[in-house]
C-alpha cells in the first residue's frame, strides 16, 4: 500500500492508496499527476483527506480481499471513497459490480486505465481549485508526471491489455485487448525521466514482446525521424536515450517469442541490461496447452540456451504455477527438471489458486490445496538451490551497484542492486562500509563493489 505524504497547506486534499502490480502503479501515477496539475493536495492519512481514491487489484483472491478490506478501512475512517482499478471491473456472483455489492456507499467505481473517469468523479465530489494549464506540477518529471517510486528509478508502461486468453488469467476481461502506446509518446516520457535523474527505467506492460502488434508495427515519429512501433526499435531507442545519463533499461513481462532473439545483441553490447523477466508459468507442453500459453516448453529451453550463447551474462527471472488443474506427477517432475536444466536465475512460484471468472476453474483434475502448496514448496527448494549456486559464482567479481539506501552517506554501508536485481522482486546487495575513509555512497548513484559473499538470495559486497 502506498499512502502519499501531504504536500502543501492549501487546497482540497485527496488520500490515495495504490494496490497491486507495477502496471496498476503507473495508472496511479497518471491520476496523481492530473490531481497535482489541478491543484489538489495529497493526504498521508484517510481522516485528513477530503476524499480517498483506492486503486485496486482483482487478480487473485488474496488481492481481492486486500482491496475490499482497504476500501472498507477508507470508508470507516473517511466516508468518501472513489474506487478504480482491476477490481472495479469485476462482477460479483449475481453479475452486478462486486465493489458496489460489498461497499454500496462508495462515491464511484471505475475499471483500470480510467484516469478521466476518476477525475470526473473527483470533480463531482470535490471541485478543482484552479486551472491546470496555469500552474506547474510540483515534484514531477515534466511530461512524465508524478512517480510513486524512489526518484532514481521508474516504471514506464508501453501498452495496455493483452491478446492472450490464458485459462488461469482474467486480466483481458478487465483491461481489454492489447493497445500499444505511441512510440513517440513513450520515448518522450523516457527522455523526461532520464533528464529528471532516473537511473533505472523499467519497461512494463501485460505483454511487452507484443508491443506494436495491434497497430501492425506502424511507423511513428521521434525527434522528427520515422521509427517503427516495434519492441526492437523501441528498445534500441531507449538504449540510445539512456547512454548519455549512464542509466539502465530493464525489460519486464517479455513473452518468449522468436522476435525476442533480436534484442539479445543489444544486451550483449551493453545498450540495455542483460536481464529478461519472462513469465514461463510451466515447462510441460500439455500443461501449457491447458493454460493456453503461446509457447511450448521444449522451445523455451532451446531459446534460453541460445540467449546465453549470444549473451553469456544474461539473467533470466520467471514465474511459475504449481498444481495447475490436471497436473500429473510426471508433468510436475518435468517442471523441476526444466528448472535445473534451464538454470533460471530468479524464480517465483504460485500454488494454483482458482480465480473467479477464469476458464481454468472448469478444467478437470483440480488438486487438493495441500498438494498444490506442497508442490510449490518443492519447486521453490529447487529454485533456491539453482539461484544459490549462481550467486556463489559471483564471489570475487566486481560489479556495478545502484545504491538504494545509504544512511549517513554510506559510512556504515548500505543497500543496492546489480543489473541482475529488479527492485522489490529480486535480491539485494548488502554493501559493507567502504574501505577508503573518503568513499561515500549516495542514493540513486552507482558504485563499484567487489562481491565477498552471499546471504540467502542476496550478495554481500565491498565498495571501493
Amino acid at each position: 500500500m502506498n499512502e502519499l505524504i501531504a504536500k502543501g497547506l492549501n487546497g482540497p486534499k485527496v488520500g490515495f492508496v495504490s494496490l497491486g502490480c507495477a502496471k496498476a502503479l503507473t495508472d496511479s501515477e497518471l491520476i496523481l499527476t492530473q490531481l497535482s496539475a489541478e491543484g489538489y493536495q495529497t493526504s498521508k492519512t484517510f481522516h485528513g483527506a477530503d476524499l480517498v481514491i483506492v486503486n485496486t487489484c482483482g487478480f487473485i483472491d488474496d488481492a481481492v480481499k486486500e482491496s475490499l478490506d482497504t476500501i472498507g478501512e477508507a470508508l470507516a475512517e473517511n466516508g468518501k471513497v472513489i474506487v478504480t482499478g482491476c477490481l472495479g471491473a469485476k462482477a460479483g456472483e449475481n453479475g452486478s459490480n462486486l465493489v458496489r455489492q460489498m461497499h454500496p456507499s462508495v462515491l464511484a467505481v471505475t475499471g483500470p486505465q480510467a484516469t478521466q473517469e476518476v477525475m470526473d468523479a473527483v470533480h463531482a465530489n470535490l471541485p478543482r481549485p484552479h486551472d491546470p494549464f496555469l500552474d506547474l506540477v510540483p515534484n514531477s518529471f515534466g511530461v512524465a508526471g508524478i512517480k510513486l517510486t524512489p526518484r532514481h528509478y521508474a516504471y514506464i508502461k508501453i501498452s495496455e491489455g493483452c491478446n492472450h486468453r490464458c485459462t488461469f488469467c482474467i486480466i483481458p476481461s478487465m483491461r481489454g485487448d492489447l493497445v500499444s502506446r505511441s512510440i513517440g509518446d513513450v520515448l518522450k516520457e523516457a527522455q523526461a525521466l532520464f533528464e529528471g535523474g532516473v537511473k533505472e527505467l523499467l519497461v512494463i506492460s501485460q505483454d511487452t514482446s507484443a508491443y506494436g502488434v495491434d497497430v501492425k508495427y506502424r511507423t511513428g515519429f521521434w525527434n522528427g525521424r520515422p521509427i517503427k512501433t516495434r519492441l526492437q526499435e523501441l528498445v534500441q531507442a531507449l538504449g540510445d536515450l539512456a547512454e548519455p545519463f549512464g542509466a539502465w533499461v530493464r525489460l519486464h513481462y517479455v513473452y518468449p517469442y522468436p522476435s525476442v532473439d533480436e534484442i539479445l545483441p543489444l544486451m550483449a553490447e551493453g545498450r540495455i541490461l542483460p536481464y529478461l523477466d519472462v513469465p514461463f508459468q510451466h515447462s510441460h507442453t500439455e500443461v501449457l496447452k491447458r493454460m493456453k500459453r503461446p509457447a511450448s516448453g521444449e522451445k523455451n529451453l532451446e531459446r534460453i540456451q541460445r540467449w546465453r550463447q549470444v549473451c553469456p551474462d544474461i539473467v533470466i527471472r520467471s514465474t511459475f504455477i504449481a498444481g495447475f488443474p490436471g497436473e500429473t506427477d510426471a508433468e510436475f517432475e518435468h517442471l523441476l527438471d526444466f528448472m535445473r536444466e534451464a538454470k533460471i536465475d530468479r524464480a517465483g512460484c504460485f500454488a494454483y489458486s482458482p480465480v473467479h471468472g477464469a476458464a481454468a476453474n472448469d478444467l478437470s483434475g483440480m488438486l487438493p490445496a495441500t498438494a498444490r502448496e506442497e508442490r510449490r514448496a518443492r519447486f521453490m527448494a529447487v529454485a533456491e538451490e539453482v539461484s544459490s549456486t549462481k550467486l556463489q559464482q559471483r564471489i570475487g567479481a566486481t560489479m556495478q551497484v545502484l545504491v538504494d539506501s545509504a544512511p549517513g552517506m554510506g559510512k556504515k554501508g548500505g543497500i543496492g542492486r546489480t543489473y541482475a536485481d529488479a527492485p522489490e522482486i529480486d535480491g539485494l546487495v548488502k554493501l559493507l562500509p567502504p574501505e577508503k575513509i573518503s568513499k561515500t555512497l549516495k542514493v540513486g548513484e552507482f558504485t563499484k563493489a567487489r562481491v565477498v559473499g552471499t546471504q540467502g538470495h542476496d550478495l554481500v559486497a565491498q565498495p571501493f
